[in-house]
C-alpha cells in the first residue's frame, strides 16, 4: 500500500500540536540486519620492488595527490652507476660494429686474398709466393682464389652480426636498468590520499615490503559479508536502506559488486554497496544494511510517522486519539525504519486508528485535540 498521506489529516491542531495521521499499512518482507564496514571505492597497497634505502616519502596520512605523482622514492645511486656501465658497453659495441663493417667493404672493394703483403714474411719471400708457388699451386688443383675471397666476406659478414648482437645485448642491459629504476619510484595510480603509511625515510627495505596504503576517499562503499541464503534478496543495481554510524544517519545504497564465490568456511559472500557522494564519515567506520530476507512471506505492517514516537524510559510509545477524541499513551513495539520519516510499527497499533504527529513535551493521556496544548495558556 501507498505511504501515509500527512495532509489527509481527520484534525489540524492550531494549539502548537503538529497534527494527527491516520494509520496505513504497508507490505513488506522481513529484513536482516547486518553490519559492515565503510571502504574507499579503490584503495592498493603499493610495496617496494627493489632493495634498497627509502630516501623520499611524499606526505603524510591524509595528504591528497594527483595521478602518477611521486609517492615513495627508493635510493638510486646503485643503478645510476650500472647504467653508465652499460652506456658504455653500448658505445663500445657500436664502435666494433662500424669498424667490422669498414673491414667487410674493404674486403669487398680490395679483397685480401689478391694482396700479396697478406702473408707473413720479408717482402720477396711473399713475391715468390705470389709468382711462383701459388701459380704452382694452381696448376697442380691446389688452392682457390675465388673460394679464399667468399671465406673472408663471410668471416667479415660474421663479425658484424656478432657486433650487431653485441650492441643489441647492451641496449636490453640499459632497458633492463631502466625498468628497475622506474620501480625506485612509487607513483599514485589514481588521484586520491595516502590512507596509511608502513615505513618512513631511512627505512631499508626488500621487494615485497608495503610501503603505504593508497585511497581514493571521494567515493564510498560499504563491505559486508552476507549469508548466502541471503542472496536470492540481491540482485545488482538494487537499492537497500542502511544505516552509518555517524549521526544515525540512513540512506540507500546500490548493490555495486557481489563476490562469484561464497566463503568455504563461514558461507559468506562478499558484497559491496555503492554509498552517495558527500555522505557523513570515512573508510574504517561501522554500517549497518538491510538485507530482505525472501525466504519468509511478506506481511502488512502500520506505518507511522518518525515523530510521533516517544519514549517512556527507554520504551517507544505514541499518542492515539480514541473515539471520545481524547489521547491515550500506547506502547509500541518498532520495527525497520523505512527512511527518515517513517517508520514500521509490529505491534500496538493497527491501521485506521489516528496518532499525533510531534507531540509536545509533558503530554499526557486523556488531553484532547480541541484543548490547548500543555504548557499553554487558554485563549481569553
Amino acid at each position: 500500500m501507498a505511504a501515509p498521506a500527512y495532509n489527509a489529516a481527520p484534525a489540524t491542531i492550531s494549539n502548537g500540536v503538529g497534527g494527527v495521521v491516520v494509520v496505513e499499512t504497508t507490505q513488506t518482507g522481513p529484513t536482516v540486519v547486518l553490519g559492515g564496514t565503510v571502504v574507499p571505492y579503490k584503495e592498493v597497497t603499493l610495496a617496494a620492488q627493489i632493495p634498497g634505502r627509502v630516501e623520499f616519502i611524499a606526505g603524510a596520512e591524509g595528504d591528497w595527490f594527483e595521478e602518477e605523482q611521486v609517492l615513495v622514492a627508493i635510493d638510486d645511486d646503485d643503478l645510476l652507476a650500472q647504467r653508465r656501465q652499460v652506456l658504455a658497453e653500448i658505445a663500445n659495441a657500436d664502435a666494433a660494429m662500424r669498424n667490422a663493417r669498414v673491414q667487410y667493404s674493404r674486403e669487398l672493394w680490395s679483397p685480401q686474398s689478391k694482396n700479396i703483403n697478406r702473408s707473413p714474411g720479408m717482402g720477396m719471400p711473399s713475391m715468390f709466393d705470389q709468382f711462383f708457388t701459388r701459380q704452382m699451386g694452381s696448376m697442380a688443383g691446389y688452392g682457390n682464389p675465388a673460394l679464399d675471397r667468399q671465406a673472408d666476406l663471410h668471416t667479415f659478414g660474421t663479425n658484424i652480426n656478432q657486433t650487431q648482437n653485441q650492441a643489441l645485448q647492451a641496449r636490453s642491459k640499459l632497458e633492463e636498468v631502466d625498468a628497475k629504476l622506474r620501480d625506485t619510484r612509487a607513483v599514485a595510480p589514481f588521484s586520491g590520499v595516502i590512507v596509511k603509511k608502513l615505513v618512513e625515510s631511512g627505512d631499508t627495505v626488500q621487494p615485497g615490503k608495503p610501503l603505504l596504503v593508497f585511497a581514493d576517499t571521494r567515493y564510498l562503499q560499504i563491505q559486508a559479508e552476507v549469508p548466502a541464503r541471503l542472496m536470492p534478496g540481491l540482485s545488482k543495481g538494487m537499492m537497500v536502506p542502511a544505516k552509518l554510524d555517524v549521526g544515525n544517519t540512513q540512506i540507500e545504497a546500490r548493490v555495486a559488486q557481489i563476490s562469484p564465490m561464497a566463503d568455504v568456511q563461514r558461507h559468506t559472500v562478499t558484497v559491496k554497496f555503492d554509498l552517495p557522494e558527500g555522505v557523513p564519515g570515512g573508510p574504517g567506520m561501522y554500517a549497518e544494511v538491510l538485507i530482505p530476507d525472501v525466504n519468509v512471506p511478506t506481511r502488512e505492517l502500520p506505518i507511522i510517522p518518525a515523530t510521533s514516537v516517544v519514549y517512556r524510559g527507554s520504551l517507544p510509545a505514541v499518542f492515539v486519539v480514541n473515539q471520545e477524541n481524547r489521547t491515550e499513551l500506547r506502547l509500541v513495539r518498532l520495527g525497520e525504519s523505512l527512511d527518515n520519516h517513517t517508520v514500521t510499527v509490529l505491534s500496538g497499533i493497527k491501521e485506521g486508528e489516528m496518532v499525533l504527529v510531534n507531540p509536545p513535551a509533558g503530554m499526557a493521556s486523556g488531553w484532547s485535540p480541541a484543548s490547548p496544548a500543555p504548557g499553554q495558556e487558554s485563549p481569553r
